[in-house]
């Protein structure tokens, strides 16, 4: 069964436009509401919200559905994704869910959904899901004296700030470290900076006044130049960016270089093999994480496992077989001794507790191995299977000869866009150029052919 509504992380696309529109948030929470009724106990899910205009919307459209499947909505209001996931959890909710498109635009909205475990979703439940949304399931809906109520919930933020807060050693202070928290103007622009002054830390916040329209708007993970000026002007130790719903985070050091999840992965990592918490003898990440932090894991004796992107691949893996340090490239770290989903906030407390122990700067810290020079290119397409193409198969097929055992070469649509992402490295960087180049000259020549 093809996809018409789920992608690689949940439902996303543009507010007020198919998929992400009124009338299919509402047969979402029907339906989501329908698949995760279990015993007769008065179900309920949890239904938090970034700082996006168009989460209004979402949010009553999904109260409707749930409330037509007979649930009581608990309404958390803006808190990050893994607050979500923490609280299905520990309010002992039926399924969890997240307005948000992540690092994207304002103008993106999405719907992630967590099972009552923390977790999300498999492949097969989504498809489950996705098989009701175009059904008529008016007949299984509850009765006129079965439907549910939604209400606020009161100290959500505080709940959340002192679960990050547990995930260090009680003894543990951030006093004397100076830290700049680019917050997004998204779901954390709150609790972030509490969080971080409450371990004892001066904190600059930037970033931190959402309008409903400033959301990942030149900030954030996935533009941290801002605060990577901001670190510099203020003479910080070290700047954190968490993006739109506070899953992701990248480092900036305290000379305004930027870290990305590669290299916290590897301080991680490295980290919790030495203080023996490092569980399965290696780390997680996607098949885009730089050859680099394989070779350094293998050289402490760590297998680096790789898997499709999407963190819930990575967290699938690190479930399947033991291990409980993963993440990828682009800043979701996955630390399930604490999390059941990235969390911006808490892999930010394990890389200040590293600067604490270790009484090292951040640039020292954070530059665990030398990246090996890779390249990422899009390629936009409007319809058809151009990866599918005899042309382009045979340049993909000519790049990998010519990379040889001293490179890697990743293609693959995205999950959220119509884009082809074409990914290279290698030792020579100007035989990475090329090979990127190539494929995509021919897939634009094919693209443009059909």
């Amino acid at each position: 069964m093809s996809r018409r509504y789920f992608g690689t992380d949940g439902i996303r696309g543009r507010a007020n436009k198919f998929p992400m529109t009124a009338e299919v948030a509402m047969k979402v929470g029907m339906a989501a509401g329908l698949s995760f009724q279990r015993g007769n106990h008065r179900h309920r899910v949890v239904l938090g919200k970034d700082t996006r205009l168009s989460g209004y919307m979402i949010e009553n459209a999904l109260v409707a559905g749930f409330c037509a499947a007979g649930m009581d909505v608990f309404l958390l209001g803006p808190v990050p994704t893994p607050a979500v996931a923490m609280l299905a959890r520990s309010l002992r909710a039926d399924i969890g869910v997240m307005i948000s498109a992540s690092h994207n635009p304002y103008y993106d909205n999405g719907i992630k959904l967590f099972g009552p475990d923390g977790y999300k979703l498999s492949d097969e439940i989504e498809m489950r899901i996705e098989a009701l949304l175009d059904q008529d399931i008016d007949i299984a809906l509850a009765d006129a004296d079965a439907l549910g109520r939604a209400k606020r919930i009161d100290g959500v933020h505080d709940r959340y700030i002192e679960f990050a807060k547990r995930t260090l050693p009680r003894s543990m202070s951030l006093s004397g470290l100076r830290i700049v928290i680019d917050c997004a103007n998204g779901a954390a622009y709150k609790v972030a900076p509490a969080a971080l002054w409450e371990l004892g830390a001066e904190v600059i916040a930037i970033h931190d006044d959402p309008n409903g329209f400033n959301i990942n708007e030149e900030c954030g993970s996935t533009h941290p130049e801002s605060l990577a000026r901001k670190v510099h002007e203020v003479r910080a130790d070290i700047g954190i960016a968490l993006d739109g719903d506070a899953d992701r985070m990248v480092i900036v050091d305290e000379k305004g270089n930027v870290v990305d999840g590669d290299q916290i992965l590897a301080l991680i990592g490295e980290a919790w093999h030495q203080s023996g918490h490092l569980a399965g003898g290696g780390v997680v990440a996607t098949v885009m994480s730089n050859l680099g932090l394989e070779r350094f894991l293998d050289g402490i004796g760590l297998q680096l496992h790789r898997t499709k992107v999407g963190d819930r691949y990575v967290v699938e893996h690190m479930r399947a077989h033991g291990l409980n340090v993963g993440g990828e490239q682009s800043g979701h770290i996955v630390l399930s001794n604490f999390s059941t989903t990235g969390d911006g906030l808490v892999s930010a407390l394990q890389v200040l507790a590293c600067v604490k122990r270790q009484n090292k700067p951040v640039s020292e810290l954070c530059s665990k191995f030398e990246p090996v020079p890779q390249l990422l290119k899009n390629v936009r397409f409007s319809g058809g299977k151009p990866l599918e193409a005899a042309p382009v198969k045979a340049a993909i097929e000519e790049a990998r000869n010519r990379l040889g055992q001293s490179g890697r070469l990743v293609i693959r649509p995205s999950g959220t866009e119509p884009l082809i992402r074409v990914m290279a490295e290698g030792d020579d960087p100007k035989l990475v150029e090329t090979v990127v180049d190539d494929i995509i000259g021919v897939i634009s020549e094919v693209r443009t052919a059909a």
